[in-house]
């Protein structure tokens, strides 16, 4: 089977001859149709997340799916060959980058009929992260005021979308290039992160979903009401997170410190600062499939590359300037 790994840290990603997936009582084995291409996918190839996320190496990578099922587990119910899905395979089971994965049957659910393979492909796990950080820890609520940084990208293109959904006065920060582009997404104001600064322009707002970190990530703690949210998905890690995710007492020490400035600084201003490291959920992407299917979701796939390219698809994360996701389609 042709995949694509990384054999160690920092080291380029290598097509191989892997082994067959193996299947368990409760997996499905998809034939891999599109794959999204996400930063999580480099950032675990150069090692930046290698303590909080162990992976024995080499290593498959991949994150997002979209297929058809070829063969089920004898404990599957919910699926069967021939049905088409998509899913963000569960942590230390990635590997989407290859022509066939075993996924639990937990992390997968229906394609949405109403969109392509390639689309389809390059939405679970954004959104996901949009959903778990909008829904699950912001509640967002109509009326509410939302900032929604990177608006042109992944996360923030679908996030921009699902907060508008739920009734949110959205803001976001983009290039100028992209202004148009993210208003056409719902978004309320559009601030061109070159030229503005949008602690100076915001303010009493709800919620932050930030992607950037460091001064940005304390900018936007700065531009919340008291109550209000942060929620980081560049980090820094928070003991809460070190703890769900059973992490030992050292590593737990450590982003104790690593995170206890911004933590502090929330505190002081009388917000909340929240790490998200989103997980995988069936459940919650049939959630998504019915927004994609009602129109209120629409994925945004900036370039499409063919299976070969994987290499080169992984590479075009480094250099920006795609809307939405860039996707690798093997059909």
């Amino acid at each position: 089977m042709r995949a694509f790994t990384f054999p160690a840290y920092k080291t380029p990603l290598l097509e191989v001859d892997a082994a067959e997936p193996t299947m368990g009582e409760h997996d499905v084995l998809v034939q891999v149709q599109a794959a999204g291409v996400n930063q999580l996918d480099e950032k675990i190839r150069i090692g930046e997340f290698k303590q909080i996320l162990p992976y024995k190496l080499p290593l498959t990578l991949g994150h997002d799916v979209a297929g058809t099922v070829l063969r089920v587990g004898g404990a599957v119910r919910a699926f069967r060959p021939g049905d088409e899905v998509y899913a963000r395979p569960r942590d230390h089971r990635i590997g989407t980058f290859a022509e066939r994965i075993a996924i639990d049957e937990a992390d997968v659910a229906p394609k949405p009929s109403s969109i392509s393979m390639d689309e389809a492909g390059s939405l679970p796990l954004v959104a996901l992260t949009a959903w778990q950080a909008l829904v699950e820890i912001g509640q967002v609520q109509p009326g509410q005021k939302v900032l929604i940084h990177a608006g042109a990208g992944g996360v923030g293109s679908i996030a921009i979308q699902l907060a508008k959904h739920l009734g949110a006065e959205v803001a976001t920060t983009a290039s100028a290039a992209n202004a148009e582009f993210v208003r056409g997404l719902g978004a309320d104001h559009a601030i061109d992160y070159r030229a503005d600064d949008f602690e100076r322009l915001l303010s009493g707002y709800d919620f932050v979903l930030d992607s950037l970190g460091g001064e940005n990530l304390e900018k936007s703690l700065r531009i919340l009401k008291p109550g209000g949210i942060a929620v980081g998905i560049s980090g820094p890690p928070t003991p809460d997170f070190a703890r769900s995710a059973g992490l030992n007492p050292v590593l737990r020490l450590a982003i104790a410190g690593l995170s206890g400035k911004v933590r502090k600084q929330a505190k002081r201003l009388g917000v909340d600062y929240r790490f998200l490291f989103m997980r995988a959920s069936g459940e919650q992407l049939r959630e998504i499939t019915a927004l994609v299917e009602r129109g209120a979701i629409k994925p945004i796939v900036g370039r499409v590359f063919p299976f070969d390219e994987t290499v080169q698809a992984l590479e075009s994360l480094r250099g920006g300037g795609i809307r939405g996701k860039a996707v690798i389609s093997n059909r």
